[in-house]
């Protein structure tokens, strides 16, 4: 388990608005990908695989405003999501989304922390 912040989310409620928004206000590229109702936000210099390529940026995603992303998110990496969330309940926090398959890319998931934060998981396969 790295335990580190790897990607953030950002609900929008107008898709077109909010990538629009992010995309003059800080330059950011946005890539939609509608097979997964989901947008990725490539905030610097970054691979062909997409992670950064430079100390500093974190890059992330945007999607529609829901249960499970009500409010900008950090995600945080982590070896096995369903021992993750075994322990995070055994702390307090609360499993808000199961893990979830994420194409063929990984898998994700959602908890409330012990002061009812959500929190983004990922597991990379």
């Amino acid at each position: 388990m790295s335990g580190r912040v790897v990607h953030f989310e950002i609900p929008f409620d107008d898709g077109d608005r909010a990538r629009s928004f992010y995309a003059e206000a800080f330059g950011w590229e946005l890539a939609k990908l509608p097979e997964l109702d989901y947008t990725i936000a490539t905030t610097g210099p970054a691979g062909e695989a997409g992670p950064p390529t430079e100390p500093g940026y974190v890059n992330g995603g945007m999607a529609q405003r829901g249960e499970s992303l009500r409010a900008p998110t950090v995600v945080i990496d982590v070896a096995d999501i369903d021992e993750t969330l075994v322990k995070v309940e055994g702390l307090g926090g609360s499993t808000v989304l199961s893990r979830t398959a994420v194409g063929e890319m990984g898998y994700s998931a959602y908890f409330a922390d012990s002061e009812g934060n959500v929190i983004g998981l990922w597991q990379s396969t």
